[in-house]
């Protein structure tokens, strides 16, 4: 039971019967310092079912429900949310159609949102900074939660001082809604920092199939999106240079392997006073 003496992080995950939000939902549960006290989906015929039992593991005392907002407003009420130190915490991943909504909703409410869902843009997130920031309430848009793609933006900023031409590459499962991914996307943003141009025209290129050669950024980094049953998540980015090309990938063969940046997402979350977007700035 949560209560103001209990210093378990409330938590609620919105999209937990999807693909990453039953995984959220068992790693919250099995951790020793977070406590599920919500669960969203907007199955209908999974109403008041409890999510344990939903999910495959045993029953949690945590009914499904597909009221985002009345779900959000009974975490905010619960004790340990109304404590100084306190504060329930949203995990989202759903739909980039309701992404927007949902984190602006949380704060409104109170309830520190981390985001996995991708596709906000940056006038989004900047409006969603400005609006958390207002209302002092710690919030993270995490793109990627692996540790291993953070150290491959890492490499490929440090690469991309070194060469001229970069390509972006990135593979998902065949249920991705969005393309590129938002890890795609915040890659070249990175690399973008630099000040860089990237790929100027050697010959004038005509695609005789439009859109074989990818989507071209301002910065003339060129993003490529694959989407096949099987994969997972997948990036891959490409340096070349006279007589040799250079290559970084990351493969998620398990979504566990986001679980640990989730996890520490949930933990540090409510100690920001606004928004931040990429598991780096809290690593």
């Amino acid at each position: 039971m949560i209560t103001p003496d209990n210093p378990q992080i409330p938590v609620v995950v919105a999209g937990a019967l999807g693909r990453m939000g039953s995984f959220v939902i068992k790693a919250v549960h099995f951790s020793n310092d977070c406590k599920l006290i919500g669960a969203i989906d907007t199955e209908a015929k999974s109403e008041g079912v409890d999510v344990g039992k939903a999910i495959g593991i045993q029953e949690l005392n945590v009914s499904l429900t597909t009221d985002f907002e009345a779900c959000l407003c009974a975490a905010s009420q619960s004790p340990i949310s109304r404590s100084p130190d306190g504060g329930a915490v949203l995990v989202d991943f759903t739909h980039p159609s309701v992404v927007y909504e949902h984190t602006r909703t949380a704060i409104a409410y109170g309830v520190h949102p981390v985001i996995g869902t991708t596709g906000l843009t940056s006038e989004q997130l900047q409006d969603l900074n400005e609006f958390a920031q207002k209302a002092s309430i710690g919030s993270a848009v995490i793109p990627n939660f692996s540790i291993g793609m953070v150290l491959l933006q890492q490499a490929a900023v440090a690469a991309a001082t070194f060469y001229d031409n970069i390509e972006l590459t990135e593979l998902h499962h065949n249920k991705k809604a969005d393309a590129p991914s938002g890890t795609c996307i915040k890659t070249a943003e990175l690399i973008e920092e630099l000040g860089k141009t990237f790929n100027d025209k050697e010959v004038e290129e005509k695609e005789s199939l439009p859109g074989c050669r990818g989507a071209q950024r301002k910065s003339g980094l060129r993003l490529h999106s694959i989407r096949l049953p099987g994969l997972v998540a997948h990036q891959e980015v490409m340096f070349g240079a006279i007589g040799e090309t250079y290559t970084l990938r990351h493969d998620t063969i398990d979504r566990t392997a986001y679980m640990p940046g989730v996890l520490l997402a949930v933990r540090k979350v409510r100690q920001l006073k606004g928004l931040i977007y990429g598991l780096e700035k809290i690593i």
